[in-house]
């Protein structure tokens, strides 16, 4: 059916109640300015060029600096590792609903992370120059994304940490994030990071390095899989982690090595709740 303007009405996109066609979809219509796209959907085109320029904040400025210093200087080479997250599901879901605390995959990463840390020294550790800083203490940093890119807030002494301790500080972190009140306080004295983007169903991602550290961790989302145990196939749920490293501090068996006691404590969540109270 032909509207007024010779508009094809059954193919024009109503943006009144349930997609109904009203007088201003009518009165607002130009050839080729709605286009219906395949999903259902019908968006304004543009027709003529132009653009916006959005002032860098100094923030920006300097998240942008650090990260182009890190990814120039430091040389990046990545170690991707699956791992099997069956039991730790069956773990975490035993926590929460038999011993009533919250805990998130992104915790039990975190906490994977700095028992094997302990046993991996030279991932804790930054270049200096002239030395390579081995760290004693375990400090976790926490990528977390904001309006103006990304901050790292720090879990401090998290091989220390009980589970629900470092779920309340992670979610204190990500409230501050939020209300634009994390202090520069918050965000120093990394010695390992961790980003993690399984929550936007990211698969796989490799991550530059956060200065000071030598490596950094991107984690991504727990995908239900085929995995073969005993023989068989059967369904398994995995998880895809990638360790960026620094090579002028770690070697290539150093950083395997890191992953693969990671992956054992994950796999085997009886020993890292062994090692770490709830």
């Amino acid at each position: 059916m032909a509207g007024e303007k010779g508009i094809d009405l059954n193919k024009l996109k109503g943006t009144g109640e349930n997609g109904r066609v009203v007088k201003r979809d009518i009165d607002w219509y130009k050839p080729g300015s709605f286009v219906e796209s395949s999903n259902g959907f019908s968006s304004k085109a543009i027709t003529t060029e132009s653009f916006e320029e959005i002032a860098v904040s100094q923030m920006r400025k300097t998240i942008a600096k650090r990260l182009s210093e890190s990814m120039f200087t430091a040389p990046h080479f990545y170690l991707t590792m699956d791992i099997d997250m069956s039991r730790c599901m069956d773990a975490r879901m035993s926590i929460v609903n038999v011993a009533g605390v919250k805990v998130s995959y992104n915790d039990l990463v975190i906490k994977a992370c700095a028992l094997a840390l302990q046993q991996h020294p030279k991932v804790n550790s930054s270049w200096q120059g002239d030395t390579i800083r081995a760290n004693h203490h375990i400090n976790i940093g926490v990528a977390v994304a904001v309006d103006e890119g990304l901050l790292v807030p720090v879990v401090r002494f998290a091989d220390s940490k009980t589970l629900s301790q470092i779920n309340a500080e992670v979610k204190v972190f990500a409230q501050k994030a939020k209300d634009k009140k994390l202090q520069p306080a918050d965000w120093d004295g990394n010695t390992f990071t961790i980003s993690n983007l399984g929550m936007f169903d990211i698969e796989e991602f490799t991550a530059i390095i956060n200065p000071p550290d030598a490596c950094i961790l991107a984690v991504g989302a727990i995908k239900e899989t085929p995995v073969v145990k005993n023989g068989v196939v059967v369904a398994g749920h995995t998880m895809r982690v990638t360790l960026s490293c620094d090579h002028r501090v770690v070697d290539g068996v150093t950083g395997a090595k890191f992953l693969q006691t990671i992956k054992g404590l994950l796999e085997n969540p009886v020993i890292l709740l062994g090692q770490a109270s709830i």
